[in-house]
């Protein structure tokens, strides 16, 4: 066992011994094999280096090399580009040389025109002082010639010239006129035309008389009564005059007021009928004709109301309206006037393209003063617009009623319809009836107011009214002082004068050489 022991701690002895003679010898082989290594790697290095060295030497000589070419590139370069530099400057030198040249030129040119303009000037100068001394002659001359002097010439021309402004003007003026009546004229007519046409209303003259028919004179004697008392008590109780003359199986009844008047003739037809003529009888019958006649103004009324084709008006106004059919106007019948204007107003406005609705009713009351113009004092047309106000009426119906007679002027189309409506018809032939002392009466005004004016040697009313034919002297008044003539006697008459329709002015200028033969 022991034996065994030892014998293993012999051989780990012995492997520990070769082991570390293993290693040293490792080691030592290692070392030599570095030592060798390293001496390879010191000339490797070497070698390395001087092979570095030599790159190193040809890359810095190439890099000499490419640095000289890059500079000789550069400097050819930049020597080549100054040179274009100084060439673009000695161009722009040699044109800046050319402007100064062409500039000299310029201004000695300049210098040059400024002398002939000043010499020019001066030549001119002298040709005007030269040229008034010519004319202050020739003046002079023209003076002697004519016998003006200046200020007379001037006056001369200045007349001439007015009279050529007055013929251009009169020129103008009827130019002017022809062109508007062309064009108004046309659409006038055409409307007015067709608006008389589609209103063709009859015309009936009536009085302030109205004539009863008696069976038998005997009659007579019944009516007047015992010592009047008949007669007496029937013009005391209706207003009216009774006129029994010798005409015969006839009473007559005079009265202002139309009502009053047909409150008459009906109670004397009734009591006529009735053959009872006493003064109870007559106020029973007066009475009864009175609300007889009431009831037909009212009927008249709502009549002329629809139509009219109007609408809404006050039942007071209704029996004004009914009023009016038994009021006269110069022997036309007030309410068939006022229906005529009332359809003329409607044709015309939706001519015109205006309401006519409002227009109708302007047209229908633009009389309704005149029912009542013998018991309120004032004019038809104040009293018109006092009771169409009273009854509510609209400022547009209000304004026609006041301008219709040219009270004030017209400031609506409904006015200015209204007003052209009541004068056609107002101026229908057979419409109205003048007496004669009117009518020459105003047949002089006319004629007076064309004699009014200066170179008028005569003048004559003729056409009934419708036209004054005016002569005048032809040393006073030429042919365009004519027209303005025309015009101012036209508006003079517009002014002065009331009539209905219109009036043509007629001027006649005649120039006469008269001599005679010894």
């Amino acid at each position: 066992m022991i034996s065994v022991l030892a014998c293993i701690l012999i051989a780990v002895g012995c492997a520990i011994v070769a082991g570390v003679i293993a290693f040293f010898a490792g080691i030592a082989y290692r070392k030599k094999s570095a030592e060798t290594a390293l001496g390879s790697a010191e000339q490797e290095a070497k070698r390395i280096v001087g092979d570095a060295i030599k790159a190193a030497e040809a890359k810095k000589k190439e890099a000499i090399l490419e640095g000289k070419d890059e500079i000789h590139r550069l400097r050819n370069e930049s020597e080549k580009e100054l040179n274009d530099r100084r060439r673009e400057v000695q161009r722009q030198e040699r044109r800046i040389q050319q402007k100064e040249e062409t500039l000299d030129k310029k201004l000695e040119s300049l210098e040059n025109k400024e002398e002939a303009v000043a010499q020019k000037h001066k030549l001119a100068e002298a040709r005007l002082a030269e040229a008034e001394e010519v004319k202050k002659k020739q003046f002079e001359m023209l003076e002697k010639i004519s016998g003006f002097t200046i200020e007379q010439a001037k006056e001369f021309l200045l007349k001439n010239l007015e009279d050529e402004l007055e013929h251009e003007k009169a020129v103008k003026i009827m130019e002017f006129e022809q062109q508007t009546r062309d064009d108004a004229e046309s659409t006038a007519r055409e409307i007015i035309g067709m608006a008389i046409q589609r209103c063709a209303a009859d015309h009936a003259a009536e009085a302030t008389i109205s004539v009863v028919q008696l069976p038998n004179d005997e009659m007579k004697g019944r009516i007047i009564g015992r010592e009047g008392r008949n007669i007496r008590a029937i013009e005391t109780i209706t207003g009216v005059d009774l006129i029994i003359d010798d005409t015969p199986e006839a009473i007559t009844i005079s009265s202002f007021e139309p009502v009053r008047r047909e409150i008459a003739r009906v109670a004397l037809e009734k009591l006529i009928a009735d053959g009872r003529i006493h003064p109870t009888r007559i106020e029973e019958m007066i009475d009864k004709a009175r609300r007889e006649v009431e009831a037909t103004i009212k009927q008249e009324g709502e009549r002329a109301v629809i139509e009219a084709g109007v609408n809404g008006i006050h039942p007071e106004l209704v029996k004004l309206l009914g009023r009016l059919r038994y009021r006269t106007s110069y022997g036309q019948n007030v309410l068939n006037h006022s229906l005529e204007v009332a359809f003329l107003c409607g044709i015309m406005a939706s001519e015109l393209g205006v309401d006519p609705a409002i227009a109708r009713r302007a047209g229908l009351l633009h009389d309704i003063g005149k029912a009542l113009d013998h018991e309120i004092e004032g004019s038809h047309v104040e009293i018109g617009i006092d009771v169409a106000r009273k009854y509510k009426e609209s400022e547009t119906v209000i304004h026609a009623i006041h301008a219709h007679h040219g009270d004030v002027e017209a400031k609506t189309v409904v006015a200015c319809i209204t007003q052209a409506a009541d004068a056609i018809s107002a101026a229908r032939p057979g419409a109205r009836r003048e007496n004669l002392e009117n009518y020459i009466k105003r047949l002089e005004k006319l004629e007076e107011v064309a004699s009014s004016f200066d170179g008028v040697e005569r003048c004559f009313a003729i056409q009934a009214g419708r036209e004054i034919r005016i002569m005048v002297k032809p040393d006073v008044i030429n042919d365009d002082k004519m027209v303005l003539l025309a015009r101012d006697i036209c508006r003079k008459i517009e002014n002065d004068l009331e009539y209905p329709g219109q009036i043509k002015v007629n001027i006649v200028r005649e120039s006469r050489a008269i001599e005679y033969a010894k």
